[in-house]
């Protein structure tokens, strides 16, 4: 871990800068698999699969009976941690939700917004290094809370063609729709374009490897996307009766996630600093199952940043925009307003990160890579629509249809002008 005393003015996006920039030949892997899914379908799935996941096969859409058949794999004891979870994600997630609502003005005008859900949403779960049943909860629950009727997961199988136990249970918990046995970019080129057994849908949600993150890019437009999620990232602000330990440990917690994934300590201690650097490889040493990626993410992503003071720290915190921000200080609500931009904000010494990522409520997909300066946390605002009411009567209208055509004249635009004043000719 780097240790760097903290600096007004200092360059923090190069100090900070990761080596993931997007590489063509990525893009254009990605570009030429899209056009497969497009041209060929199931077939290009298939294809695709056998490929790329080596795995051949028989049916895209997994069955009741292999969900019921994973449900009985996953030990009871586990499903029912599922089903608290879900609870406590659906019951944060029902304070999100969002009504139509009109108002009037004036007498014979009717103004406001109408809100409905997206029709058809994918989600897309990671497969491969890690095995996510979180990332259904978090992803699937907020759309079925704003009333999304059709929920489709696509994740890529197994060489043996099965999906995880776990993730299945989580989506039969969460009451996912449709399944199907294909990641990478060829499920979201089959999200965005339809195939023969793959009906189109309308947003694509969920975290994925840099192909399936291009694919999002490439699709965006004809359908909407959630995010383009990048390594994840905590920022600890701690002051010098911070435990070493819970700190240490809540770092490795983001660490292990990927060998660029960031690890931020943020102190006003230098003592504190140096203790934390020597708890975190101490926990390294451990046996933790992902030690070589949590080491290789702390040794070239790993920062400690000495502050003068706990406003200090708040402005280096603000201009980073952490994806998750730790408060390990005294009195933590009591500082609340002095952030600006985190995607999620766990206050005190025993409100540990992965409280958030698992169990707690409120959402783990959040904005990563400073984007929390302008995005917020996936929820149920993601699968809703707003469509703008307006009604006058007559006498409404007359009242203003002057006014109207003056602006619409003013732009050049004669139509707009007559559109209102042949309402009230003669």
């Amino acid at each position: 871990m780097k240790t760097i005393t903290y600096k007004q003015g200092m360059d923090l996006d190069t100090i900070l800068k990761r080596n993931d920039d997007e590489r063509e030949d990525i893009r254009n892997a990605v570009l030429e698999i899209i056009k497969g899914v497009k041209k060929e379908g199931n077939a290009a799935l298939l294809y695709y699969t056998q490929a790329l996941d080596h795995c051949v096969l028989t049916h895209l859409q997994v069955t009741e009976a292999e969900i019921d058949e994973a449900f009985a794999a996953v030990p009871a004891e586990l499903l029912d941690i599922i089903r608290e979870a879900a609870e406590n994600i659906r019951d944060f997630h029902e304070k999100q939700l969002e009504t139509t609502w009109t108002y009037t003005p004036q007498p014979g005008v009717i103004l406001g917004q109408h809100i409905t859900p997206i029709e058809r949403v994918g989600l897309y779960v990671p497969g491969g290094k890690a095995t996510y049943p979180s990332t259904v909860l978090m992803d699937a629950i907020p759309a079925l809370v704003a009333g999304v009727k059709s929920l489709v997961m696509v994740t890529p199988p197994g060489r043996d063609g099965k999906i995880n136990p776990t993730i299945l249970a989580a989506a039969k918990i969460a009451g996912v729709h449709e399944i199907y046995k294909i990641g990478g970019a060829q499920a979201v080129a089959a999200l965005a374009y339809g195939t023969e057994t793959i009906k189109a849908v309308n947003k694509i949600v969920g975290p994925g490897n840099i192909y399936v993150a291009t694919a999002k890019k490439e699709v965006f437009g004809k359908v909407d996307i959630d995010m383009i999620a990048g390594p994840s990232e905590v920022l600890i602000i701690a002051d010098e009766n911070a435990n070493p330990v819970y700190a240490a440990a809540d770092l490795l917690s983001q660490a292990e996630h990927d060998e660029l994934a960031m690890p931020i300590l943020v102190t006003t201690s230098a003592e504190l600093g140096n203790q934390v650097i020597d708890e975190v490889y101490r926990q390294i040493s451990e046996d933790l199952s992902r030690k070589e990626i949590a080491k290789k993410s702390v040794d070239d992503y790993g920062f400690i940043f000495i502050v003068k003071d706990l406003d200090e720290a708040f402005e280096l915190s603000n201009q980073i925009a952490p994806e998750h921000l730790e408060l390990l200080i005294e009195h933590p609500m009591d500082s609340l307003e002095k952030v600006k931009n985190a995607g999620a904000i766990f206050m005190g010494a025993y409100t540990p990160e992965p409280l958030g990522d698992y169990f707690a409520g409120p959402n783990h997909t959040l904005p990563t890579s400073g984007t929390a300066k302008f995005s917020s946390p996936l929820g149920v605002y993601d699968y809703l629509k707003k469509s703008s009411i307006l009604s006058y009567d007559q006498a409404a209208l007359q009242s203003v249809y002057p006014k109207i055509a003056a602006f619409a004249r003013c732009e050049g635009l004669d139509a707009h002008a007559k559109a209102v004043e042949r309402r009230f000719e003669d």
